[in-house]
């Protein structure tokens, strides 16, 4: 008989962080077709349409539950909002990353999420040190990150960018249980 992985669902107060489903792709294609959220990450290209989404969303079954977890962000009365998740780095340390569709930007609710995903990962999770980086031209990214509890290690890589078509710096982090 073999174990039932359960995906959890984190609540805040006013957000839910739960499992992606293919449902939720023509709202992610939505949100992540704007260049200004995709060049922001690593691995969004842009444009970004519906059948980029169901694509990832259809990879999720694959993902090891030990190294990695995928959440969309979802506002009760605006539905999904963005996307987050953990993922072993090329070293096998788990790394957070996150986006929201810019219509939500500046509200509070990035740091929200990421302070609930923390939470999740250290107490359910069982992890101890997370990592997470953000291109230097996004500092608001590094407030929030700075906000939820992650300090900087120095660090800065170049980082490439599907959406840009290059590498841009990146700013490294570190969040300690």
């Amino acid at each position: 008989m073999c174990a039932i992985e359960i995906q959890p669902v984190v609540t805040t107060e006013r957000l839910v962080l739960r499992r992606p489903r293919v449902a939720d792709a023509e709202r992610i294609a939505n949100l992540a077709n704007d260049f200004d959220v995709a060049r922001m990450l690593t691995s969004m290209p842009h444009p970004y349409g519906p059948e980029d989404a169901r694509g990832y969303l259809e990879k999720l079954d694959d993902l090891d539950p030990e190294t990695g977890r995928k959440f969309v962000v979802e506002h009760p009365a605006l539905g999904v909002i963005g996307q987050m998740g953990f993922k072993a780095d090329d070293q096998g340390r788990p790394e957070l990353g996150y986006w929201l569709g810019k219509p939500y930007w500046g509200a509070g609710l990035a740091t929200e999420a990421v302070r609930a995903a923390l939470v999740w990962a250290s107490k359910d999770w069982g992890k101890r040190y997370v990592l997470a980086r953000h291109f230097s031209d996004n500092p608001a990214s590094g407030e929030v990150l700075s906000k939820a509890g992650f300090l900087y290690t120095g660090e800065v890589t170049l980082t490439r960018s599907a959406a840009r078509g290059e590498a841009a710096p990146a700013r490294t982090m570190v969040w300690l249980a």
